[in-house]
């Protein structure tokens, strides 16, 4: 990587960020052996076995949800705790743990989709552990490579603007990938960290800052979702490679193994679907 056409502030650019984050891809195929193991793990802390998921109102979780949810549970029997979110569990939690401006900034999410995203910066800077969608459905013993050292751990993902569809994962780690038309960044589940990694740190400043900036009704993905945390990725590794420190992140090549995202659910289909909500609807 020419780490020297990427300059201060560049991941507030789309396009190089796109660019970057591909470029991290490539890295991760290149020297996987060079970024596995003790040698890289985090910042010398180990992923809490903790599970943490959301549904905004739990006296309304509907049953389809509920069965994906619940697909998680067998992890108890290898030593997981579970913490189970709702609004006010998540606005106590965030009223405990941090300060007015955390407090005022979730206030101020105006979706269940944003409150979610908060939460698990919130919880896992605080606390480390591993953050899973309402609608992940887990799937045969692959989980435990989240586990094997204490790195953050980001799916990739690549969408391909011409189709306006997803790049299938497996295809993302094809090295002769056109890139042409495409963006690739880092979704924000799974999210697993140790505690009070860099990068979630990061993404949590800047979501707060923007919810509390007194601007238009906020755009969900860059300011909460997948494009902040990002932007927090993409910075951060810029600073690692200049002063070429390792890697404390990994981006996942094997995600779809671990869990399946169930599309098919009825929530989808109404406002609930951050996707369908009105501009300055409050939810």
């Amino acid at each position: 990587m020419d780490i020297e056409i990427y300059g201060a502030g560049f991941e507030e650019d789309s396009d190089l960020r796109s660019s970057f984050i591909r470029e991290l891809t490539l890295d991760e195929l290149a020297f996987s052996s060079q970024t596995s193991g003790s040698s890289a793990n985090g910042n010398g802390h180990s992923i809490p076995r903790t599970l943490i998921q959301y549904w905004h109102d739990l006296g309304r979780l509907p049953d389809d949800v509920r069965a994906c949810m619940q697909s998680w549970d067998r992890l108890g029997t290898e030593g997981f705790t579970f913490r189970l979110f709702d609004d006010e569990l998540a606005r106590a939690y965030i009223a405990q743990t941090y300060g007015e401006r955390e407090s005022e900034a979730f206030a101020r999410c105006r979706h269940p989709a944003m409150r979610s995203d908060f939460l698990r910066m919130c919880f896992v800077l605080a606390e480390g552990g591993f953050y899973v969608d309402a609608d992940d459905v887990l799937l045969g013993e692959g989980w435990r490579t989240i586990y094997r050292d204490g790195r953050l751990k980001l799916q990739p993902l690549c969408y391909d603007i011409l189709s306006q569809g997803m790049v299938p994962g497996a295809e993302i780690w094809r090295a002769d990938l056109p890139t042409e038309g495409r963006i690739f960044y880092v979704n924000n589940d799974p999210l697993a960290a140790p505690q009070d990694h860099p990068v979630i740190r990061r993404a949590l400043v800047t979501a707060t800052s923007r919810l509390l900036g007194g601007d238009a009704p906020p755009e969900i993905q860059a300011t909460t979702g997948p494009g902040n945390l990002t932007s927090a990725l993409a910075a951060h590794a810029r600073e690692l490679k200049i002063a070429g420190a390792s890697v404390d992140f990994e981006l996942l090549r094997d995600w779809d193994s671990i869990a399946e995202t169930r599309w098919h659910l009825s929530y989808r289909n109404d406002e609930r679907n951050w996707r369908y909500m009105h501009p300055g609807t409050n939810l």
